[in-house]
């Protein structure tokens, strides 16, 4: 069987996606799944072994160019994919499998795709309250799951492969030493200032590590540089050697094999924070006006702190510097307890 899917659009809910995949491939072992997705998801696609092969979706994010997913979906018949699922809940994004004429196209109702889908879902939301529910739920017949209880257990998780060779091959790239454990810290977040704990909580805890003998990798985009560097500059001057700001310096495939190399991770809210799961790492993730409600790390070595409930929609927040207070509240000592419990738990096992 093959299986077209239109993936999504961001790290975070690419890397999620990856249970529908494992879901299918469990289902149908023989089955070929191609991924069409942002040129950029490549990196990711690449590493999940269920993935045949990823498509670059050459259109933007918000344009409908009907003609050219016209052109792009006659362009994929002779493929001959015979299930497609559409993961975002766009109009457009359901185009290219019907202009493909794949004979069964599935996916949750969104933008009122009646036609474009003929495989089409109802949500519930409240029946299926986490993201990664509702994409593992695609992978079954409808009458089969009506809730997220009716799915079978465990839902099969992201996990990315990366080999011991592209560790030591990435880590002689970026002159990281094997001298002392790597934590990694990822301290952006795409929505801005209000979904990031604070610098300076950020550098506290690396004060902490570094003085225990660990050194601190920042990761994130090159937007998120400046992030790293008022981390970087608020350590003591000996304590800075030991902070390596590589945010905007790596692509995302070298920064998915360094968070790899680590032996912990603390992060935001942040597509990055499920790469980490994704590694299997010891992950904590600092969560303020955003929540893990529906789309919390999926990994049992996470750990979320959190200190308020509820969804707020902030994109800046009244503290200093546009933090939320509720991230400032997250003080580094709770943070480095967590990360210690964690490591100490692996240690154990």
């Amino acid at each position: 069987m093959k299986i077209l899917v239109i993936g999504p659009s961001w790290v975070g809910d690419m890397m999620m996606s990856q249970s529908l995949y494992r879901t299918l491939k469990a289902a149908h072992p023989e089955a070929q799944i191609d991924v069409m997705a942002p040129a950029w998801c490549r990196p990711l696609l690449d590493r999940m072994p269920e993935v045949r092969q990823a498509l670059p979706m050459p259109l933007g994010h918000g344009a409908l160019e009907l003609g050219e997913r016209r052109r792009l979906g006659i362009s994929l018949r002779g493929e001959q994919y015979q299930r497609a699922f559409v993961l975002p809940n766009s109009f457009k994004s359901a185009l290219v499998p019907f202009f493909a004429r794949i004979p069964q196209r599935t996916g949750w109702r969104g933008e009122m795709r009646y036609g474009l889908l003929n495989d089409l879902r109802v949500l519930d939301k409240a029946a299926f309250p986490l993201m990664v529910q509702r994409y593992a739920a695609l992978g079954y017949d409808a009458p089969q799951i009506r809730t997220a209880a009716d799915l079978p257990q465990p839902i099969l998780w992201p996990k990315l492969q990366v080999s011991e060779a592209e560790v030591a091959a990435v880590k002689i790239s970026f002159a990281v030493s094997d001298n002392r454990p790597l934590v990694g810290f990822c301290p952006g977040a795409e929505f801005g200032p209000a979904k990031r704990w604070p610098h300076y909580h950020y550098a506290a805890l690396a004060e902490k590590l570094i003085g225990e003998g660990q050194q601190v990798v920042l990761f994130g985009s090159a937007k998120d540089h400046q992030a790293g560097e008022q981390i970087r500059q608020s350590l003591t001057e000996g304590a800075q050697p030991f902070c390596l700001n590589l945010a905007g310096k790596t692509s995302l495939d070298q920064a998915v094999v360094m968070i790899a190399a680590c032996q912990a991770v603390v992060s935001n809210d942040s597509g990055l924070m499920h790469v980490a799961a994704a590694l299997d790492k010891p992950l904590v993730a600092l969560y303020g006006p955003s929540s893990p409600d529906f789309t919390p790390p999926l990994s049992h070595r996470a750990k979320v702190i959190r200190l308020i409930t509820g969804y707020h929609k902030v994109r800046k927040g009244d503290a200093e510097e546009g933090y939320h207070q509720s991230l400032i509240d997250i003080q580094p000592e709770q943070v480095y307890q967590e990360l210690s419990q964690l490591l100490n738990s692996g240690k154990e096992q």
